[in-house]
């Protein structure tokens, strides 16, 4: 039963997926989770190379910030980003994308336990980035990514690219990503699997003599639907209020999330996310819950300094 559990949290940002390494498609912080994952348009966070690898070229040099997933059960994420910067190099990422999901006991065909085995995800991104001219950069990760469950082990190379174009004095940003394009090296078996392949698009704007800044994107525009215009079901709004210079506000709504996870013919709280961000001197401390509905929620905490 808990086996069967497991599998449901592994698929839950995709019910119906085929694909391997869905730990790839779990929000990788507080504070994209807490804008229902609206991340591809940011420039002011190092925690966007897992979503635009362009827009590190925006990032602070030497940012790093720590993240960690409690998701359902005994499964728990960790996310780790970093932006240095090496002269005459330019603009450098990288990330790293831990999962593990708990112990599980082996049993025989009697139903006597012969042991234990866990369950592990491990990604490791490397990330450039620079100008193509003013106000327009681009970005390419490359993402190497082990998987393991019990005896069995699988390993996958991808890239991502991204394009941003940002116009600091009017606090606009579009941002254009094409995520995990790649292939499984090597399968758990003799199949190899598909990478969740996810074309993005977002734009962010702060409105102007307000505290307000509002994120607006589409997600997994590759999918193939029965109408162009269908491709846009699949959007996330989410906002940011600046109460102050040390608190923020965030809330997001993920569509996509919230047909998916819709048990029945009912929905709840399904897709709705809330957070907040809080600055204390050189520290930024994030926190984001997200709603899976009648399953559950997933809470996520982020710390976020310069070195």
């Amino acid at each position: 039963m808990r086996l069967i559990i497991l599998l449901t949290i592994i698929l839950s940002s995709n019910l119906f997926s085929q694909s391997a390494f869905e730990f790839l498609k779990l929000d990788a912080s507080a504070r994209s989770a807490s804008l229902g994952g609206a991340f591809t348009s940011n420039i002011d966070d190092p925690n966007v190379i897992f979503y635009n690898p362009a827009s590190i070229n925006y990032v602070e040099p030497d940012k790093i910030s720590f993240g960690f997933l409690k998701h359902l059960l005994d499964v728990n994420s960790g996310y780790l980003s970093y932006t240095p910067q090496i002269k005459g190099i330019g603009k450098l990422g990288l990330g790293l994308i831990y999962t593990n999901y708990g112990d599980f006991e082996v049993l025989d065909e009697s139903g006597y336990s012969q042991g234990q085995f866990t369950a592990n995800d491990l990604g490791l991104i490397l990330n450039y980035s620079d100008l193509i001219r003013n106000n327009l950069s681009y970005g390419v990760n490359v993402r190497l990514l082990y998987s393991s469950i019990h005896n069995l082990n699988s390993f996958a190379i991808a890239g991502d690219f991204g394009l941003i174009y940002y116009i600091p004095e009017k606090q606009f940003s579009a941002g254009l990503s094409v995520l995990n394009l790649g292939k499984q090296l090597d399968a758990y078996y003799t199949f190899k699997e598909k990478l969740p392949l996810d074309v993005r698009f977002g734009i962010s704007k702060k409105l102007e003599h307000t505290p307000f800044r509002i994120y607006l994107e589409f997600v997994k525009l590759n999918e193939d639907k029965n109408s162009f215009f269908s491709r846009f079901n699949n959007f996330i709004l989410g906002g940011e209020v600046f109460v102050s210079s040390a608190l923020t506000l965030r809330f997001g709504f993920n569509n996509e999330k919230r047909k998916e996870l819709k048990v029945g013919t009912t929905t709840g709280t399904e897709g709705f996310n809330i957070g907040m961000g809080l600055n204390i001197s050189n520290y930024r401390f994030d926190y984001g819950l997200s709603s899976f509905g009648k399953i559950g929620s997933l809470h996520r905490i982020n710390i976020t300094t310069s070195l």
